[in-house]
């Protein structure tokens, strides 16, 4: 019996070591350990950056072996999902999964139905929230736009319209919006605006500590939402006429429950944001689909997920809290999932 180690062809041996050694550089030297938004919980950063665009070029075709490419990317914006849809991206990997939503269901920011597909929904729990300090007297979202509130507010870093490439800060407007003001009002009665990088950045903590903000309109709740309402904060609910609009633009509501940020006094319903959908093309063969969820099988022990826990093949296919479908699985996928027995009914 031939023992001999099968081995990669010269060109596979190059190209997959390469991408190895970039998944690596991230736990180098070159990573820096600290905390989120002030808190005790730590995180790694790295002077690396996290845009990646990634192209393996189809091999030349040949009576025995059709050429195949493909071609990765990560990211969020409306530009990436016109990517897919024009398959100048195979696959691309997102955070959160609600724009996947309103671009199959061809809601704005999208003008019309884009053909796209899930292929894995990656786990991750979180919501968009209106959040005020108790100071301002401020119990619901509405009364900030019936006061004419002249808060100092935490956001993200787009705070002009139309936040089309920005799925946070669209998000954060569809609700504003649909309860009677802008930011732009905001800032003509009086009021500022901080804006952050990420939801964890220092400057909003830091901001929360000196007694700075009397809001913060963003999502990531899980890095800044106790912080704050340990600091005197109230997360806001959408709920009533409000929860109506934001679920008629397109969006899925969530419970914020003092299981996720322990200093809530009650449940606040929120806008969902949870989940991060590998997102691909309808019409993608199927057996590229197939085989693109055998690799996530294989590597499921090293991907990294949001929920610190080890990768649930079950969980990312069959929906579901953290894990929101926006769109079907692609029919490949699909396939995968039910062959190795993990497709929920």
């Amino acid at each position: 019996m031939d023992k001999t180690m099968p081995r990669y062809n010269a060109g596979i041996q190059r190209s997959k070591g390469l991408m190895e050694i970039g998944a690596a550089l991230y736990d180098t030297s070159l990573a820096r350990k600290g905390t989120r938004g002030g808190t005790k919980a730590p995180q790694i950063d790295s002077r690396l950056g996290t845009n990646l665009s990634l192209k393996i070029a189809p091999r030349k075709d040949s009576p025995t072996d059709r050429g195949l490419g493909i071609s990765f990317g990560i990211g969020g914006s409306r530009e990436n999902f016109l990517q897919v849809a024009n398959k100048e991206i195979d696959l691309l990997w997102i955070n959160p999964n609600a724009p996947l939503a309103l671009a199959y269901k061809g809601l704005p920011p999208f003008a019309q139905p884009l053909p796209l597909r899930s292929l894995a929904v990656l786990p991750s729990w979180d919501a968009v929230v209106i959040a005020v300090h108790e100071r301002t007297g401020i119990t619901s979202i509405g009364q900030i736009a019936e006061r004419r509130a002249k808060l100092r507010i935490s956001t993200g870093e787009t705070i002009i319209p139309p936040y089309d490439e920005d799925g946070t800060m669209f998000a954060v407007n569809t609700v504003i919006s649909a309860a009677g003001f802008s930011l732009a009002d905001i800032r003509t009665w009086g009021g500022t605006i901080q804006t952050v990088s990420r939801p964890s950045h220092p400057n909003r903590s830091d901001a929360i500590d000196k007694g700075e903000l009397d809001a913060i309109f963003d999502e990531g709740i899980l890095s800044w939402g106790n912080y704050a309402v340990e600091r005197g904060f109230r997360m806001l609910p959408i709920e009533g006429a409000l929860r109506d609009k934001v679920i008629a633009a397109g969006y899925d509501m969530i419970d914020i429950t003092p299981a996720r940020i322990p200093g809530l006094p009650k449940t606040v319903p929120s806008l969902d944001f949870s989940g991060w959908p590998m997102i691909v093309h309808a019409d993608m063969e199927d057996d590229v689909a197939y085989a693109l969820c055998e690799a996530i099988e294989m590597r499921k022990l090293v991907i990294p997920t949001d929920n610190y826990k080890p990768l649930d093949m079950a969980q990312i296919c069959s929906g579901g809290e953290e894990v929101p479908l926006g769109a079907p699985l692609h029919p490949g996928a699909a396939r995968f999932y039910r062959e190795r027995g993990y497709l929920r009914s």
